[in-house]
């Protein structure tokens, strides 16, 4: 997989994952992926309901020593 861009959310509590995230998608083109690192757990209902009201492709949610990387694709 391709990664177009990266947002660090490392230590961030909620909201600014998924405002991050927002700023990010706004300046990526239909088809890129982005990758999320976040330690905040409350990131994985978070993204998962906003990629689907945005309609974006949420691809994975993976835990890794400590972090959280989330892949999404831009749809729209």
């Amino acid at each position: 997989m391709d990664i177009n861009k990266t947002v660090d959310a490392t230590g961030m509590l909620c909201p600014m994952p998924i405002l991050r995230t927002v700023q990010a998608v706004k300046e990526m083109k239909f088809g890129e992926v982005l990758e999320i690192t976040a330690t905040d757990p409350g990131i994985k209902p978070d993204i998962k309901n906003w990629c689907e009201m945005m309609g974006h492709e949420l691809i994975d949610i993976q835990d890794k020593d400590g972090r959280i990387i989330v892949h999404l694709k831009k749809l729209k």
